[in-house]
């Protein structure tokens, strides 16, 4: 318990941050809908994906709806973490499916800031890890860490797995990469971080003198759960539609969704230089990718401990390589928080004076863009 308390006190100026930009945000938000006669409620539960994960929760699997060109999307796309819980929260509480996942991601947002912070404060130091909190908060798609979505549940399990797995606790890094990878497909990114601290921390073990069986064994158990939650599901899903081991291939084409490398991607902002105005929004997208590539080589260059940069990595990739989407993209990487850690430790490195105008003019900003975004096209 004193462990306990002593890291409570440790994080809370971070967490305490943290909650005053999400409150700012939905506040913003609510006034926004106001005049615009929305329910900023509504929005945040119950449009969009929000309203996918409620229907899974309140009627199970086998929901689809298929479009007049074709195309049918099915529920089955959607990982069962987040509906389970909204359905926990409606089994024993008077709250509605949509009100559960709205409390889970609240809850887990600051689960997610507190597993940033540790994981932070690990590798660069306590000032770092209060900075890296507060730019995940700001980031201009932050309103959807308060949305009834998968990001913050997701990003608070692989958070704290890259923790465990930092600090050589394997059974549980294991455990919380299974979680990972029952909540979003981009799961996998955490089995491969355990994976490879894994095979890594045997290669090192190679070159030594024979060590504790029990750690060895702690650390196999570890890496042979990472990957169950992902590899369950979408084996499940495969049984489930008679497709085969990768079915779910199949269901995520129904949405228009793959793995490309790219290309769509490419061909999508290569169509933005037609007229002059689009043609600026395709040279953001362009400043945008290139800056997301350069902070992960500086990631690489300054030497990110093995784990945190295959999750990035694995997470980027997936998110810039879908084919489909295109608008979703800000808010799929929002997860690959390792990749503010550089912008975190610069920012420690300067005086109050700077740090904090820096940080309140982005919130600010951050509150407002997510206000309009979601009053406006949203994520898809």
């Amino acid at each position: 318990m004193t462990d306990l308390s002593t890291r409570v006190r440790q994080a809370a100026p971070a967490l305490v941050g943290y909650a005053a930009v999400r409150a700012l945000g939905l506040l913003v938000l609510a006034l926004w809908s106001a005049t615009r006669d929305k329910s900023a409620y509504t929005l945040l539960t119950a449009r969009w994906d929000a309203l996918w994960y409620t229907r899974v929760a309140e009627l199970g699997y086998g929901y689809e709806v298929r479009l007049p060109n074709g195309d049918i999307h099915s529920n089955l796309a959607f990982f069962p973490l987040l509906p389970w819980l909204e359905r926990l929260v409606a089994a024993v509480s008077p709250l509605s499916a949509a009100d559960g996942g709205f409390l889970v991601s609240l809850l887990a947002s600051l689960a997610a800031a507190w597993g940033i912070f540790a994981v932070a404060e690990h590798v660069y130091g306590r000032r770092a890890a209060v900075c890296a909190v507060l730019l995940w908060a700001v980031l201009p798609v932050g309103i959807v860490q308060s949305m009834a979505y998968s990001e913050s549940l997701f990003t608070a399990l692989a958070a704290w797995s890259l923790y465990a797995v930092l600090t050589g606790r394997w059974v549980t890094a294991g455990t919380l990469a299974l979680l990972a990878g029952l909540t979003r497909p981009v799961g996998l990114a955490v089995a491969a971080a355990v994976w490879a601290a894994g095979i890594s921390s045997i290669v090192r073990d190679r070159g030594a003198a024979p060590g504790d069986r029990a750690r060895h064994l702690r650390r196999a158990v570890g890496m042979l759960l990472a990957p169950l939650g992902a590899a369950g599901y979408v084996l499940w899903v495969g049984h489930d539609t008679g497709k085969g081991p990768l079915g779910y291939l199949d269901v995520q084409a129904g949405w228009r969704n793959g793995f490309d490398g790219g290309y769509a991607f490419a061909r999508f902002v290569g169509d933005k230089f037609t007229s002059l105005p689009s043609a600026l929004a395709g040279l953001g997208l362009i400043v945008g990718v290139g800056m997301v590539v350069w902070l992960y080589v500086v990631c690489v260059r300054q030497g990110q401990p093995l784990p945190l940069l295959v999750y990035a990595g694995v997470v980027t990739a997936l998110a810039l390589c879908a084919s489909s989407y295109f608008g979703s993209k800000p808010r799929l990487l929002m997860p690959a928080f390792p990749l503010l850690l550089p912008l975190a430790l610069a920012l420690a490195r300067t005086r109050p004076r700077t740090s904090v105008p820096v940080l309140g003019l982005t919130a600010a900003a951050s509150a407002v863009y997510g206000a309009f975004w979601l009053n406006g096209s949203g994520p898809p």
